[in-house]
């Protein structure tokens, strides 16, 4: 795991409530798609991008982070971690708080980098688990 509890938790609960989840689709056997949906059960709003641009769990979908026509705060990545680098990158050029590599994306480089661009940064874990287990 990446990110220690007080950065998980201050993402969590102090970084802001918009997300937008790349990689979710309409897909209900995709883990994005049930993450998405603890999250608005937590109060957030949820941005879905995937190049289909889908409406998901009522929220208009966009191709790319660059395609949303207002502030994200928070980059949640359910790519692989081949392409999680870039979107790391779309994070920072887009101006979000933070980045949060999902369960299984790990990129060393793209963390160092997003952490040098002063965005908090978490690999490998789901928010889905840590709301309850951190109690945020």
């Amino acid at each position: 795991m990446y990110g220690d509890d007080g950065t998980v938790r201050e993402i969590l609960t102090g970084t802001g409530d918009t997300w937008a989840v790349v990689g979710l689709s309409n897909n209900t056997s995709r883990a994005a798609y049930g993450v998405a949906r603890v999250l608005q059960q937590f109060g957030k709003r949820v941005v879905p991008v995937h190049p289909k641009a889908e409406t998901v769990h009522g929220e208009q979908g966009y191709a790319s982070l660059e395609d949303i026509p207002f502030p994200v705060d928070v980059v949640d990545v359910f790519v692989n971690s081949a392409q999680a680098g870039a979107v790391a990158d779309a994070a920072v050029a887009k101006g979000a708080k933070a980045v949060w590599f999902q369960l299984g994306v790990i990129d060393e480089a793209a963390c160092a980098r997003t952490r040098e661009a002063g965005l908090a940064m978490v690999m490998d874990r789901c928010p889905a688990i840590e709301i309850p287990r951190l109690d945020a």
